[in-house]
């Protein structure tokens, strides 16, 4: 039992990363990225999938017709601390996925992604 709260602390006090992440299906190659505020919060991303609870509908096709072990998630970055107190870290993490999508161009028959 005190183990349980020791890994219990030790998991709340694991700093807070946000970055930008990859689900790709190993099938087609489709891959969609997103970002997040808390990379830890990507279990919460594969319960939406196992859930049909996303919101991309496509990726939520084709994992619930593939299955969830025909796709691959990975962390691409995490987000650096920002050394600038004026820095917007929502902005930052949102430039961070834009480059990401530049780099990867997960549109139309390469992703799940949506032009903005």
């Amino acid at each position: 039992m005190e183990r349980k709260k020791e890994l219990k602390l030790q998991y709340k006090e694991m700093p807070i990363k946000a970055g930008v992440y990859k689900i790709q299906s190993k099938q087609s190659g489709k891959c969609f990225v997103g970002s997040t505020n808390n990379l830890k919060t990507l279990n919460g991303v594969k319960f939406m999938l196992r859930n049909a609870n996303h919101t991309n509908k496509q990726l939520q096709e084709d994992w619930l017709e593939l299955g969830e072990e025909q796709f691959e998630i990975e962390i691409l970055e995490e987000m650096k601390e920002l050394e600038d107190p004026m820095a917007n870290p929502k902005k930052e993490l949102e430039l961070l996925e834009e480059k990401w999508l530049d780099q990867l161009k997960p549109y139309g028959d390469r992703g799940y992604n949506v032009k903005k």
